[in-house]
């Protein structure tokens, strides 16, 4: 879709839907404790990912094309209504990838000087390869980036990118930051099935060869909206909502057994959530 016909399109539903709040929470997260989140992406999901998993649900427009969603000002002043003390972290993520935001850099700044909490980015790393993305990424204290893949065939059927990535690309743009970032990196890696033993060697030996200071195994125990909802933006869908539908997700045995599997190869701390319901 052409760029232009995609942001007048974006601006009258954002136009006519109603008041959006970009910041949000906190949220408790395993992860991150307490976790004040930024949505810089805004009201109608946008990614250039459509993961089969998100909890957001189905994307509404999947890009690759960078620009201001939501104003920073909107940003500082919401923030205004927090308490830095009552929180963990601050966390950019929300309605779809963040470093889409083409004000990503001001945002984090403004996010640092609102608060001494650790400032984390959520994303997919689909726009890594980009140097004015790093370096606006840069910024944060801890990155965490999505990698759920170690094929083709795997990266298509469970992140469903747009047709101009590819996953030798989404690798080479996160060695490219990992060679710069001076901040905490860590890998978020969502496993819906228990992977055969050559999928475990290819992406032990991957890590091995990025080093980041953490991995995150996960798995989608969070029902899927069957259509994009806002308010799962945090841990849960809405209470009695019935708009979800629920995931394969894999057994806490076979996160640890996973994750031992990487430490007793790698010096990585490797963190999972401890209950799966």
């Amino acid at each position: 879709m052409n760029n232009q016909i995609l942001q007048q399109q974006l601006d009258s539903i954002v136009a006519t839907s109603t008041p959006f709040k970009a910041v949000y929470g906190p949220v408790q997260s395993w992860r991150f404790g307490r976790s004040l989140g930024i949505d810089p992406i805004g009201s109608v999901s946008t990614c250039s990912f459509n993961c089969v998993y998100c909890q957001l649900g189905k994307i509404e427009y999947q890009s690759l094309h960078r620009r201001i969603f939501v104003p920073t000002q909107q940003i500082h002043q919401e923030l205004q209504s927090f308490t830095p003390s009552d929180i963990d972290c601050v966390t950019l993520s929300g309605s779809g990838e963040p470093t889409l935001a083409l004000n990503l850099a001001e945002i984090l700044i403004t996010a640092k000087a609102f608060t001494n909490k650790t400032i984390a980015v959520l994303t997919n790393g689909s726009l890594l390869l980009d140097a004015s993305v790093r370096e606006a990424l840069a910024i944060a204290d801890l990155v965490a980036v999505k990698f759920d893949a170690v094929s083709i065939r795997q990266f298509h059927l469970v992140n469903r990118s747009l047709s101009d990535l590819d996953l030798m690309n989404l690798w080479a743009g996160i060695l490219e930051f990992r060679r710069m970032y001076t901040g905490r990196l860590a890998i978020q890696t969502m496993l819906l099935t228990e992977w055969h033993d050559r999928e475990q060697e290819i992406y032990i030996s991957l890590m091995q060869t990025l080093c980041p200071d953490e991995i995150q195994l996960n798995t989608p125990t969070r029902p899927k909206p069957l259509t994009h909802l806002l308010e799962a933006r945090g841990n849960h869908l809405p209470e009695n909502s019935d708009l979800g539908r629920s995931l394969k997700y894999v057994s806490v045995d076979l996160l640890q057994s996973f994750a031992n599997r990487i430490q007793s190869t790698l010096e990585i701390p490797v963190r999972y959530p401890q209950v799966t319901e």
